[in-house]
């Protein structure tokens, strides 16, 4: 061996037995006297202490703690992160610039993968995390057919890495259109179906035979199929009226698809129907009024109507990204229109990571430690996000609003033209 390859080993060494020691040494925090809403079968627990260690919660009430770091939250309300959902964050920075705008493209389809454009660095991710938001489930606007692209799962931590998941679901748009009629679109997705379920009966038919070397392999389009009509990928739909609620239960029954509805103003006149067919809804609690022949049906109080009816609810707030911040304003108000608060709770936290099968949204031992503390009740408007942590990691409250707001009320003997 050379002495420089014997140098090499050392160093190499020596590095690995640092990054060993760093890990073996990562700061563990006990959160004491937490009012913990766990959004489990727990419930909520008082004068509660949660430790997390490595990025996950390793101890709940532990009979003692030798946590490196203790956080009194004196009697305050600790919950799982929120989860928004169905929106195009990191996707478009300002909606009136085109070329800040990635989330939407003409031929966009069944393949279009949003996440190759996302962007961790914008200034709406900073934003929501003040809303307690900690993960995102993202998608495209689409193009002109009725698939709208893949969604996939991102964390708010803002780093470069924070995409966890892409291509996890197939997103499909159908309902009313200002051109042609609404069966076109139907039809395609049943003909999509139905076309590649008898495709994958043949090539099992045909698996014991020597295949030819000139078979050629499955395109892009047909294994994103494949993995929908598997349950690999849920199946999302946009839709609202009743009619076309039905037509996706019965092609959850037919093809056994891991179907979620998304808007749903309808839902509410279907609800026994969804509950059997066990299909949850992605809502809009904020939607109040008509916007179609589609959503006659929208109400305040769709989101508790559906709660107590067995549906499983998620609250989210579809579409534009800015105004994610406001998600647990929609819970709240949901909540004052009749929905069980805990209810509301789970719709932005443990049921929403279960529709589309996150491991997080709950604190409990081996979860992912995705954590908030308030200052209130976080439905209340007043209340404030005190600390937070995404995977265990304490993260920044500062947003650029607060940046401007500093810049701008800073004083200095500069004219007001520089400041």
């Amino acid at each position: 061996m050379t002495r420089f390859t014997q140098s090499a080993l050392a160093m190499s060494l020596s590095i690995s037995l640092a990054l060993s020691t760093n890990v073996a040494q990562a700061e563990s925090v006990a959160i004491i006297n937490a009012t913990v809403h766990t959004a489990t079968e727990q419930g909520v627990l008082n004068n509660a202490t949660v430790v997390i260690e490595n990025g996950t919660i390793t101890a709940i009430n532990p009979q003692s703690s030798q946590a490196d770091k203790t956080i009194d939250a004196k009697g305050a309300m600790l919950t799982p992160g929120f989860i928004a959902a169905m929106n195009d964050m990191g996707l478009v920075e300002v909606g009136a610039v085109a070329t800040s705008r990635d989330a939407s493209d003409k031929e966009a389809n069944i393949t279009f993968d949003p996440s190759l454009a996302f962007n961790p660095k914008a200034t709406t991710i900073s934003f929501a995390r003040k809303g307690g938001i900690t993960r995102n489930i993202v998608t495209s606007g689409g193009g002109e057919s009725i698939f709208a692209g893949q969604t996939f799962v991102v964390d708010l931590t803002g780093e470069f890495d924070s995409v966890i998941a892409s291509n996890t679901g197939l997103f499909v748009q159908l309902g009313a259109t200002d051109e042609g009629s609404r069966a076109m679109g139907m039809q395609q997705l049943i003909y999509k179906l139905d076309d590649a379920k008898k495709a994958l009966s043949q090539e099992s038919k045909t698996q014991k035979k020597a295949k030819d070397s000139s078979d050629e392999e499955p395109s892009r389009e047909d294994r994103v199929i494949a993995a929908v009509l598997s349950g690999e990928k849920p199946l999302i739909v946009a839709v609202d009226r009743a009619s076309d609620i039905i037509h996706l239960i019965k092609l959850k029954q037919d093809y056994d698809l891991d179907v979620v509805i998304v808007n749903g103003a309808d839902a509410v006149v279907v609800a026994e129907q969804l509950v059997q067919a066990n299909i949850p809804v992605v809502i809009d609690a904020m939607r109040n009024l008509p916007d179609s022949f589609d959503s006659l049906h929208n109400s305040l109080n769709n989101a508790g109507k559906l709660a107590k009816a067995g549906v499983k609810v998620a609250i989210a707030l579809p579409g534009d990204s800015h105004s994610i911040y406001a998600l647990r304003y929609s819970a709240g108000n949901a909540v004052a229109n009749g929905m069980n608060y805990d209810d509301a709770l789970a719709a932005v936290t443990a049921n929403i990571a279960d529709i589309f099968h996150l491991d997080s949204g709950r604190i409990a031992v081996g979860k992912p430690a995705d954590l908030v503390l308030w200052s209130g009740d976080p439905f209340e408007f007043s209340s404030k996000v005190q600390k937070m942590w995404i995977a265990g990691e304490e993260q920044s409250l500062q947003s650029r609003q607060d940046e401007l707001r500093e810049r701008y009320l800073n004083k200095t003997d500069m004219p007001a033209g520089y400041r």
